[in-house]
């Protein structure tokens, strides 16, 4: 359904996966990778998007690289340089915004692990992004530094797993309270007996089929209430 494009980034280019909707329901999601790269689940889920009527772009925070080893992951993870990133996020969702398809007043973000928290994090960069959603966050907020102040009246839904805590971890909680000091809206999702990862259907050793439809649903009803 989607394909390769290449965007504006800040004054240089990024490379995605974009996919759009047969039937556009005016709005758009970026969403942002785990740490394995721009992998085919990644772009399963901008083409699920799509399906629901969203212009979807996932751009490719690694430039090219991806893995399947996760010493090789958490080396590329690691590496990847947050200003850069930041650039690369919000260089997407000027790109969204300026489509013709697009015709609500703000984006949304969605990620997984490594892009959960920068999902959570690009509503503080650009302020286009107004609503997001992380799925089991899961890199510390001091590699980021985010400005939690930049979320007002903007919302976030995080889905939480039990081998991660669930949302009683402390970067789940000092999320949540930042955002609700910031004037935004926040809520998490706990989900019993999950595993990291549980949306991932390309690991079958942590997919949970009733977790992730579950995730999804609230998913898409939020951004269909938040994105007007």
């Amino acid at each position: 359904m989607g394909e390769k494009i290449t965007f504006p980034s800040n004054g240089s280019n990024c490379d995605g996966y974009l996919a759009l909707p047969p039937t556009p329901n005016g709005r758009a999601i970026i969403v942002i990778q785990e740490w394995w790269g721009l992998v085919g689940h990644i772009t399963d889920v901008v083409d699920q998007f799509a399906a629901n009527g969203y212009v979807a772009l996932a751009p490719d925070l690694y430039h090219g690289t991806q893995t399947t080893e996760p010493d090789e992951a958490m080396r590329l993870m690691m590496g990847l340089a947050m200003d850069t990133a930041a650039k690369d996020i919000a260089g997407a969702a000027s790109y969204l915004a300026s489509r013709s398809e697009v015709t609500t007043r703000g984006i949304g973000a969605v990620g997984f692990c490594l892009g959960g928290s920068l999902a959570l994090w690009s509503a503080t960069l650009s302020p286009l992004v107004t609503a997001t959603v992380g799925y089991y966050p899961g890199i510390p907020w001091t590699k980021m530094s985010p400005e939690w102040s930049n979320y007002t009246n903007k919302a976030a839904i995080i889905h939480c797993s039990e081998h991660d805590g669930t949302s009683a971890a402390p970067g789940i909680q000092s999320a949540l309270v930042a955002i609700r000091e910031a004037g935004g809206s926040a809520e998490a999702f706990d989900y019993a007996g999950s595993d990291h990862a549980f949306f991932n259907s390309d690991r079958p050793e942590v997919f949970d089929a009733a977790h992730a439809e579950l995730s999804w649903k609230r998913t898409l009803s939020f951004f269909s209430s938040q994105l007007k």
